[in-house]
């Protein structure tokens, strides 16, 4: 009689990020705090026997959740001062993906990203049509006002003034290597992302944002397109961006820094090299966390500062920059 096989059971490993940019000392405590309670949801998920998807979505619901990144509440607003968020989560074993963009009465975008995944034959809804998709599956509608906050609303008033005084750049196309017109851009990214691996070998991504300050209201970034500022596949690995998103979208980074460790690249190298590509390529500025399917796993960035957290064998560990 033959002994049946068994899937082997691996050692899960979740890497959250809280966004790379210029990250104030007075603002470092709180970025830390929320980058770690967020390993501590999603891999609380993942040791129960959780799946990546699940962990994925629990680790990035806190973090929109937090009023530190700019995702869900306290969000930038919009240059008509209203917020607008974008989301993507996907799974690595089916590659099904589920993306929101442009909505503006859900608290929580990951978490209608995962109902268009798992309810919907589509992969992508945006704007009253995402919010009437996540409604007709249980989600609350909210009004916008909860998720702005006093001190956005201050921030865009400044920055609105110094631009009609033309003393702020609203360019978020890259193609850009000045080191001083670079450092406006780098006080305006938070967006958020975790990427999982499961006991049962399985990987996936998600991100999530509320773009950039005083965007275009209608503007998508990359956190939300698939292969861009986010993938998953679990024959290359899983990836969450962010920064500066018309770069990140020309190249379709996300993509291509899967690729790389599909072609036996470590996801540590691959990692490196998508952020010399961006920036080499296009002048851009941004981070990454990339997750292997056997547990390797890359972070990198070219900002003063990336929020991020890693647990995993080793045990959980968080940082500023790496």
């Amino acid at each position: 009689m033959r002994t049946p096989t068994r899937t082997p059971v691996l050692a899960p490993t979740l890497i959250v990020h809280g966004g790379a940019w210029a990250i104030p000392a007075e603002m470092a405590d709180d970025h830390q705090r929320g980058v770690s309670r967020a390993l501590e949801t999603g891999y609380a998920v993942l040791t129960k026997g959780g799946t990546a998807t699940d962990a994925v979505e629990a680790a990035v619901t806190i973090l929109e959740d937090d009023p530190t990144f700019d995702a869900g509440l306290g969000s930038f607003l919009t240059s008509s001062g209203r917020v607008q968020l974008d989301a993507l989560l996907m799974d690595g074993a089916t590659l099904r993906a589920g993306g929101v963009a442009c909505v503006e009465r859900l608290r929580n975008p990951i978490q209608a990203a995962r109902l268009v995944l798992d309810k919907s034959p589509h992969v992508y809804f945006v704007g009253s049509g995402a919010e009437a998709f996540a409604a007709n599956h249980g989600m609350s509608l909210i009004d916008n006002s909860a998720l702005v906050l006093e001190r956005e609303r201050l921030r865009l008033h400044e920055f609105q003034e110094r631009l009609a005084q033309g003393l702020a750049d609203t360019t978020f196309s890259g193609d850009d290597k000045d080191p001083e017109t670079a450092a406006s851009h780098l006080s305006s990214h938070d967006t958020v992302g975790a990427v999982a691996l499961d006991q049962h070998g399985n990987l996936a991504a998600g991100t999530s944002t509320g773009g950039t300050l005083n965007k275009t209201p209608g503007r998508v970034g990359d956190s939300s397109l698939i292969g861009c500022g986010c993938y998953a596949d679990n024959h290359s690995a899983a990836v969450s961006l962010t920064g500066w998103g018309e770069p990140i979208m020309k190249l379709v980074l996300g993509k291509w820094a899967t690729d790389r460790v599909a072609s036996g690249v470590t996801p540590e190298l691959a990692a490196q090299q998508a952020i010399s590509y961006l920036f080499a390529r296009l002048g851009g500025h941004g981070g990454i966390i990339l997750l292997g399917p056997d547990g390797q796993f890359g972070l990198a960035h070219n900002t003063p500062c990336m929020a991020w957290g890693i647990a995993d064998k080793d045990g959980p560990r968080t940082g500023l920059s790496i």
